[in-house]
């Protein structure tokens, strides 16, 4: 009996990852801490998992390739490849490395959080949990409530938040950084102020009517 109670935590020991150096993004931001309080969210946002555990997002992977691939992509690195949308952004990855770098400093000094933590929670309100489809053939279209996966969720989070971006950084006296960071901190908190939880609310406002 006694052998048996030394084997067991001997055997959760050997289940854990131990790494040589613990991975922190940019040197700086330990993923340890970091939660991903909603259950549906776990296997969508790749940011606790071994291979999502990055220094840098820039994981040079082929996620297009397979459907659904892109969920084992790193959560940061996919906050990167979306600021590299629109055409003079494209391939721009350092830079937009850099963008999301300096983010996170003044998301830490602002909030004095972990700002993977902020990211994920932003990830999990910015998408809508309802959305509206076209049901009908023929000539006969009707537009029909329907839940959301998971996944869409997290797709659409991501693309919310860097449309908002980009919006706001235009012809604004506040850097791209800072306004990612204003984005990134409203989403996390549910506020209006974000430009993706506006968008969320005004899909869920029109799904409803659709019921």
């Amino acid at each position: 009996m006694a052998e048996a109670q030394v084997q067991a935590p001997q055997a959760a020991q050997a289940t854990e990852t131990i790494f040589a150096n613990q991975p922190k993004l940019f040197g700086k931001w330990d993923y340890s801490t970091v939660q991903v309080t909603d259950v549906v969210f776990r296997d969508y946002i790749a940011v606790w998992q071994t291979k999502a555990q990055v220094y840098i997002p820039h994981t040079a992977g082929r996620y297009q390739v397979k459907k659904f691939r892109k969920a084992s992509c790193p959560i940061v690195e996919r906050l990167v490849n979306a600021l590299m949308f629109a055409g003079r952004n494209c391939g721009k990855k350092v830079l937009a490395s850099r963008i999301v770098r300096q983010a996170f400093e003044i998301i830490n000094i602002n909030t004095g959080k972990n700002p993977l933590e902020i990211l994920v929670q932003a990830c999990i309100n910015g998408g809508a949990r309802e959305d509206s489809t076209r049901i009908g053939s023929g000539g006969q279209v009707k537009k029909q409530a329907v839940d959301v996966s998971p996944l869409r969720r997290v797709n659409q989070a991501i693309y919310l938040i860097s449309i908002g971006v980009r919006e706001s950084a235009m012809k604004n006296v506040k850097s791209v950084a800072e306004v990612l960071a204003d984005e990134l901190i409203a989403a996390a908190k549910g506020d209006s102020k974000s430009y993706a939880i506006r968008k969320k609310d005004e899909i869920e406002k029109v799904a409803k009517g659709n019921r």
